[in-house]
């Protein structure tokens, strides 16, 4: 039996990873830093063997995950290329024939032509996560060329689903747009409302990494975006949400500043502009002809899923609904 070990376990991807791989018979170690439980149960959970470790606590964590002599390492929390290079120089030389490393689509940056290209080695990150994320893919990706280092890079879009934190309309994290749509208030958008977003299910992502594992060979050295297919423009989803609550569209639209006035709260502003500067779209031509991926939910199927979380969770509340 192969051995699977997938770092960040019960989190948003491996919530779902976990069980895939323990139903496609591997043995799987489930590494957390703390009493973690995944956000959906499954049975296949019964399965999996638990191990609490911190990479930020534990200066040995590498050479810890290469000493139990797994096959697969799948690397979801991953956030610094000095952790990515001690990663790669405890697996060598050991049983492990595939490392997975999640980066995120924060490493694209800005987009100039579309759609993205996950191979684009000229990748302009806008902050120091994503620069930490692409220099990791591309240290990862020189390490194939030159040694074989059996690498893959994921780059997840936007994750979302039951659970967790959505993106909302305003391209931030803040529940405020979703209860005034909601309540049947207007929202204001920023600039024409013209700025996209990439929803797309943790149950893909984890596919798309499931994936990569059974196509090994087509996915060494390579990126792939883990998204739905689909992208949904600011206005689109405010439209989305009103009819989602049964109310009449009230739709209207701020230059930046003014809107970053409107929304009074800076942290807020700043996630708005991190998040649709790096507006686009992207294309599953490479992730279905590799990994034959083929996404489970559309983007606008996560974004309403999600939601309804928010609704049964009572962080939106719905007039005329149950307390």
């Amino acid at each position: 039996m192969k051995k699977a070990i997938v770092t960040g376990g019960c989190g948003h991807i491996g919530t779902y990873l976990v069980p895939m791989l323990v139903n496609a018979g591997y043995e799987v170690v489930s590494i957390t830093r703390g009493l973690s439980r995944p956000y959906e149960y499954d049975p296949a959970w019964e399965k999996a063997i638990a191990v609490q470790m911190d990479r930020d606590k534990e200066p040995d964590f590498a050479a810890k995950i290469a000493a139990m002599e797994p096959d697969v390492v799948v690397d979801l929390i991953n956030f610094d290329l000095k952790d990515t290079k001690a990663m790669a120089e405890a697996l060598k030389g050991t049983s492990c024939s595939h490392y997975l490393f999640c980066s995120s689509c924060w490493a694209h940056g800005r987009a100039e032509v579309l759609p993205f290209d996950p191979d684009d080695s000229g990748k302009e990150p806008l902050d120091e996560y994503g620069r930490q994320k692409f220099a990791s893919e591309m240290y990862l990706k020189e390490l194939f060329a030159r040694e074989g280092f059996p690498a893959t890079i994921i780059m997840p879009g936007q994750i979302s689903g039951p659970g967790w934190t959505i993106m909302n309309p305003w391209a931030n994290k803040t529940v405020l747009p979703f209860q005034k749509i909601a309540d049947g208030k207007e929202i204001l958008l920023p600039n024409f409302g013209m700025e996209t977003l990439h929803h797309v299910h943790g149950y893909d992502v984890a596919q798309c990494f499931f994936q990569a594992i059974t196509h090994r060979e087509q996915a060494l050295g390579e990126s792939f975006d883990a998204v739905s297919g689909g992208s949904i423009t600011l206005y689109g989803y405010a439209k989305l949400m009103y009819d989602f609550f049964h109310q009449e569209p009230k739709i209207g639209f701020l230059p930046w500043k003014e809107w970053c006035d409107y929304v009074g709260d800076p942290k807020e502003c700043a996630d708005t502009w991190y998040h649709i500067s790096r507006s686009g779209f992207f294309t599953l031509e490479k992730e279905k002809r590799l990994l034959d991926y083929h996404p489970k939910y559309t983007n606008v199927e996560t974004i309403r899923i999600a939601v309804q979380s928010y609704v049964d969770r009572g962080l939106i509340r719905v007039k005329g609904a149950a307390d």
